[in-house]
Parts: structure tokens; sequence; C-alpha cells
């Protein structure tokens, strides 16, 4: 490993992804995630990679698919508005099964709403956000160290399994700086997939396409498709959990709200309340036996989110009414005080000890 060095976020996943063996990276300027392009920019042609600043986020996501069906290590990055533009062709990646990294950094919304840091982009990331049957794996860092970690991670996901995967983070982690350790430069030389389309001069054509018309073909293609998503969550959940076996509230919470939410608990633990936390590291999967392993008698759940209330809803999924659901959202670049969880930790706290922890 390299020596410990000062990074923001944004520039901590550039430089991982360029250590992993990047091949090619396409993007267009939008805050809070500029930091990720301008590292590129000079990075990348220093190790004689591919850098472009395509004309907007729906040249970079279709550039991505052309070095991507190559067989090219690709990946592009955004925040909210424009990884909303990058979703047809997010789509289009999934449904010819090709591998690739999409980053977005996220800001409040909808439309283009402000600059501050957010988590309302959750839906987007974990439904699909396009058209049609598919998922995106999504990985949810909470340092500037696993802004790096994460980059191999969701290479690894994308290639082993063939498929698009996301890192999502908000405008605070991309833009905060920490100590980390980056991963040495890869020495790897990797051959070229299968698949990939390097030139039929002597062989037999290959083709990468998501258009099947033939009768049956393309519920054929999603089936399979789907077997190879049932296999990543099996395999592919992280979670991180803290003073759950005797938790009466077990608060949930992902990226920078994790941090905030680990730090009200050891507070709410000095005043005798029994506080848990569980930090989803992948959003899909969710990790959903973490959260329904932590419900018990008389237990309530408090799930604390940049935004009106999106993740709770997996909550609630993974209980299937096992135990309350109560939610703390601070959305359009509202960030929730450390002193506002530990208030919503007293309160249900107090409904549990009452008997009364429906949800407010």
């Amino acid at each position: 490993m390299s020596d410990r060095t000062l990074m923001c976020g944004n520039e901590a996943i550039a430089e991982a992804a360029i250590r992993h063996g990047l091949d090619a990276y396409f993007g267009y300027p939008i805050t809070p995630q500029n930091e990720i392009a301008a590292h590129m920019s000079r990075r990348m042609p220093e190790e004689g990679r591919v850098f472009l600043q395509s004309e907007s986020e729906l040249a970079a996501i279709n550039m991505v698919f052309g070095a991507a069906a190559t067989g090219d290590l690709a990946m592009t990055t955004s925040s909210s508005p424009g990884v909303s533009l990058m979703q047809e062709g997010l789509s289009y990646l999934a449904g010819a099964d090709l591998p690739a990294v999409i980053v977005n950094v996220m800001r409040g919304g909808p439309g283009l709403g402000n600059i501050a840091p957010a988590q309302g982009d959750y839906f987007q990331a974990v439904r699909g956000g396009g058209h049609g049957d598919y998922r995106t794996p999504t990985l949810a860092p909470a340092s500037v160290q696993e802004m790096a970690d994460a980059v191999p991670i969701a290479f690894d996901i994308a290639w082993r399994y063939r498929t698009p995967v996301m890192i999502i983070a908000d405008g605070i982690l991309g833009q905060m700086m920490e100590p980390l350790v980056l991963p040495e430069m890869s020495g790897r030389r990797r051959e070229r997939p299968l698949w990939a389309l390097t030139g039929a001069e002597g062989r037999q054509r290959r083709i990468v396409r998501s258009l099947y018309l033939g009768d049956g073909e393309l519920e054929r293609v999603v089936r399979e498709r789907f077997a190879r998503y049932a296999e990543i969550e099996r395999t592919e959940v992280r979670a991180e959990t803290r003073g759950i076996p005797d938790a009466e509230v077990v608060c949930v919470a992902y990226g920078i709200c994790a941090r905030i939410v680990r730090a009200a608990c050891a507070r709410a633990r000095t005043e005798g309340i029994r506080a848990g936390w569980i930090r989803p590291i992948t959003l899909w999967p969710f990790p959903a036996d973490a959260i329904r392993g932590a419900s018990g008698k008389g237990r309530v759940f408090l799930a604390v989110e940049m935004s009106m209330g999106q993740m709770v809803d997996d909550v609630r999924l993974s209980l299937l009414g096992r135990a309350p659901v109560r939610l703390l959202g601070r959305p359009g670049g509202g960030i929730p005080t450390e002193d506002e969880v530990l208030r919503e930790i007293r309160a249900a706290s107090d409904a549990a000890r009452a008997g009364k922890a429906g949800e407010p």
C-alpha cells in the first residue's frame, strides 16, 4: 500500500480509479463533483490513458458504452441532474450486459435544486432509474477512505457480473478532506474478455446489443440477467452494525448521515438509552437480513436520511411489520445535526418504553 495522504473524497475516487487501471474516463462538469474530472484531466494523460470532457452527460454515458464494449475499464461521474440525463445510457449498458462504473455525488433536487449535499437520488440508483427490467448494484461510502476503497469493489462487481455499478455519495463526502491510504498502482495486464469488440479479422464476429426481437428472446435474456442479480444479492451485500444486541432504538443511515448517527448513538448511550445502528454499505443489494435480524420485541427503528424518505421504504420492506419505523428526513440540502438525531432517538426510546412505538 502507498503512504498516507490527504485528499478530498472526489480526488480519492479519481486517483483510486486510475491506480486500479482505469482505461477511459468521460465526464461533463457539474458541482459538487468537479474535482473528479479536474483530477482525471491531469492524471489520465500522465498515465497514457483516455480523458475526454464530453459535450454533455448524454454524450459521456454513451462514450462509456462504447469503451466498455471494447473491453476497456470505463467510468463516468456526475451529480444528480447530470445522472438523470444518463439514465437512458445506463439502461442500455444494463441491456447490453456491459460493465462500467458511474459515480453520483448527490446534490439537492428535484430539477436544478441547489448545490448543497443531499441523498434524494436513492430511488433513482437502487430502483434502476431508466426503463425496463434491470437493477444497478449501488455502493454508499461514508468516508474519504471508503470513497477510494469503493472503486475497486465497484469495478470487480461490474466485471464479475457484467453490469453497470453505481457509487453514490453526497456533496459533503465529495468535498471534505481526510487522510487516507491509496492502493498501489496496478501492474496487471488484462486480457480482453471474449465478448469484447476488438475487430473480427480472422474470427467470427461478436455482437453487443440490447435489442432482442425474436419470440421470447428478450424474456430469456432478462431472466438470465436476473439470475446474475440473484447471485449478487447472495454474495455482495455489505453493511456495518454497532450496538445491536441490546438496542431498544436501532438507527439506519448511510453515507454522511451514518457518521452523524454514530455520534448521536454514542451520546444516547451516555444517557442510558440503548441505541445501536446499522449502516448499509450496499444500497442494492440492501442488507435486509441485517435489518430483519435486528428486529425484536419493543424495538423501534429510526431511519435518518437527507431526503423526505426513500431508504426508509427499504427498511420497512425488510421488517415486514416486525417493528415500527420512524423517519428523520432533511430534504433539499438540509443536513441532520447530531442534536436532532439525539432528540429523535430520545423520542423513539420514550415511545418504546411506554409501549406506544407506532410510527409518527
